[in-house]
């Protein structure tokens, strides 16, 4: 057998092993690695590279040895599943680094990182001053872990008593010019409000490289000529400018009119929708375009 076919053949055969091991490992061996794990992985990796170029002169030995480490890593992540103290061990614990914005300086020496490290890993979270952390913890995958402190966290809606709409999962119902119905149904619509949308925005079906449903059941479309704007939904706004309007209407009426009775209606109706509006602002709030 000529040695560029054999070569080809042990790529394969070891590349389909090598696939197999990692589909029984699971995902974590590709994403967040123990130090057992980099260890394994790097040796399953070069014994694989030995025997596919033909250095051992066996390739039943260089399975054996892959295998071996494959049901290694294996049993080690079973049993670090069902003992805390194992997964210590292999995996490692987290350590402290900044505690009631402190800095502990005997965890960074143990650690083997210096001020500029742990700096750097605050930049990646985007901190830049360390006066600005209350806890800081450095994960066993080398992640560092960061909580401000409370005046310089970001503020939420719900920091200020503010009511939001509920968000859900936007559903692609178009895709490469092609209607998904599982999605358009899990929206809520169907073909016909579909291409009664599309025919609002002035676009063709055929046009459309990907459409999702948002969860207030409003289209948004991407077509494939990136040279043209596709207009936004405006349905929100809309009828948001209109309560205004007849709230506004209802003040003004009030003021004009020189009926008593009349006026208290106006001014009644008035004072409904503007708590309505208040109630409704933060559904459908947002900019026209």
């Amino acid at each position: 057998m000529p040695e560029w076919l054999e070569i080809i053949i042990r790529s394969i055969l070891f590349l389909t092993i090598l696939f197999l091991l990692t589909k029984i490992i699971g995902k974590k061996q590709i994403s967040e690695l123990s130090f057992f794990e980099y260890v394994s992985g790097i040796t399953i990796g070069s014994i694989a590279g030995e025997v596919i170029m033909g250095l051992e002169d066996s390739m039943f030995y260089g399975m054996i040895g892959i295998l071996t480490f494959g049901i290694t890593t294996f049993a080690v992540d079973y049993f670090a599943l069902k003992s805390k103290k194992f997964r210590d061990i292999v995996e490692g614990k987290s350590t402290v680094l900044i505690q009631d914005g402190k800095i502990l300086e005997d965890n960074l020496k143990k650690e083997k990182y210096t001020i500029d490290d742990m700096s750097a890993l605050l930049r990646q979270k985007d901190v830049f001053n360390v006066a600005d952390v209350e806890f800081a913890v450095l994960e066993p995958n080398g992640e560092l872990s960061v909580l401000l402190k409370k005046e310089n966290q970001p503020l939420t809606p719900k920091d200020v008593n503010l009511q939001v709409a509920q968000e859900k999962v936007p559903q692609t119902v178009i895709m490469d010019g092609q209607i998904l119905d599982d999605a358009l149904s899990s929206a809520g619509k169907t073909r016909k409000w579909l291409n009664i949308e599309l025919e609002k925005l002035g676009v063709l079906l055929e046009n459309v490289f990907m459409a999702q449903v948002d969860s207030y059941g409003e289209l948004t479309v991407d077509i494939f000529d990136d040279k043209i704007n596709v207009p936004s939904p405006q349905a929100r706004p809309l009828l948001l400018a209109m309560i205004k309007k007849a709230q506004a209407d209802l003040e003004l009426f009030a003021l004009e009119t020189d009926s008593e009775k009349a006026k208290k209606m106006y001014r009644k109706n008035a004072e409904k929708l503007k708590i309505t509006m208040e109630k409704l602002t933060p559904y459908l709030s947002e900019p026209l375009q």
